[in-house]
């Protein structure tokens, strides 16, 4: 089968290869996919580029040898291991991220994937539109829903409200019925309010930590000010969800305000939380809900083919994506 293959950290263009190798077989609990689109996200480039360097001594970036990239996975199932509830020919998405970064197994013509990482696609929505919906979807959902209880009433601000997880962000707080405002680039504010933002600012012009309106949330995809600034933005007993390590590059990259972020809360100034992406079964099927009854779409920015995922990945890595970037795998005849 054909797959994107990596061997060492770098730039996506110089260390990602196409190459032929052996299609993976399902073991017990798995479901082995014939993928037919992924999706590129963060701990995909952090995979590719090795960058934060601190995530390399921890371990919590594979090392990079001969590995196939990608988490996000759409596709129609080809095969069962044992305990499996899906048959052959359903169409799935799910994916094979973990709390550890390690990424491996999506950009490629199959994959075997844990099969309580996968849910059905529901009717009507397609392989891409699926694909793009698993991490940027989930992550939005666990912290509109679960981290923070977002309901009508409430004032929200999503920082970075044209990306990936911020596009999703919007319409979730919105169908929860709060009062959203989306912060983005000017090309992208009319989109934004789109999808259900009543308020737009214009990061070019506008500083929202310096304005006078406050937020009962605040989900920061961007990290673009230190968290201590951010939080002025924040109503008393407002919540601040940092989710990004921002840009840089060196040993820390954007963590560095991660940890001031995680700092602020633990001394108790600010009510910062953290929210988790869980990839499950229960949470997949959550967004394929809303997906399937319209109440969110996938904002899709550009599908590149199976053999482009190198351009992807450095799309990602140009951080002005407008919403979600696609690999799309089309159905051929069977691999050996």
């Amino acid at each position: 089968m054909r797959a994107i293959v990596q061997d060492r950290y770098g730039p996506p263009g110089e260390v990602l290869e196409l190459k032929e190798i052996e299609r993976p077989a399902p073991g017990p609990g798995e479901v082995l996919v014939r993928v037919r689109a992924s999706s590129v996200n963060t701990p995909d480039w952090i995979a590719v580029t090795g960058v934060p360097y601190a995530l390399r001594l921890q371990g919590r970036v594979r090392r990079a040898a001969n590995v196939v990239r990608g988490s996000d996975v759409a596709g129609i199932v080809e095969a069962v291991g044992a305990g499996v509830d899906f048959g052959v020919g359903d169409r799935v998405f799910g994916s094979l991220w973990t709390s550890r970064f390690v990424t491996a197994g999506a950009f490629a013509e199959f994959t075997a994937v844990p099969a309580e990482r996968l849910a059905p696609i529901p009717a009507g929505v397609g392989f891409e539109e699926a694909a793009a919906s698993v991490m940027s979807g989930v992550t939005a959902l666990c912290a509109m829903r679960d981290t923070v209880d977002v309901r009508e009433g409430m004032k929200v601000l999503v920082n970075g409200a044209s990306g990936g997880v911020g596009t999703f962000a919007v319409q979730l707080a919105a169908h929860f019925g709060a009062e959203v405002t989306g912060v983005c680039g000017t090309s992208n504010l009319d989109m934004v309010r789109g999808l259900g933002a009543r308020h737009v600012i214009d990061y070019t012009r506008t500083d929202f930590t310096e304005g006078s309106e406050r937020y009962d949330v605040i989900l920061d995809n961007v990290l673009n000010h230190p968290p201590s600034r951010t939080a002025r933005a924040l109503a008393p007993d407002g919540v601040l969800i940092p989710n990004s390590i921002g840009n840089g590059g060196g040993l820390l990259a954007g963590l560095g305000r991660m940890a001031r972020a995680r700092f602020l809360g633990a001394a108790g100034r600010v009510d910062v939380r953290f929210s988790p992406s869980e990839a499950s079964r229960e949470n997949l099927t959550a967004v394929s809900e809303l997906l399937a009854s319209g109440a969110i779409r996938a904002v899709i920015d550009r599908s590149y083919p199976l053999e482009e995922t190198a351009q992807a990945v450095a799309h990602m890595l140009g951080h002005h994506a407008r919403g979600n970037i696609v690999i799309s795998v089309p159905e051929g005849p069977q691999a050996p």
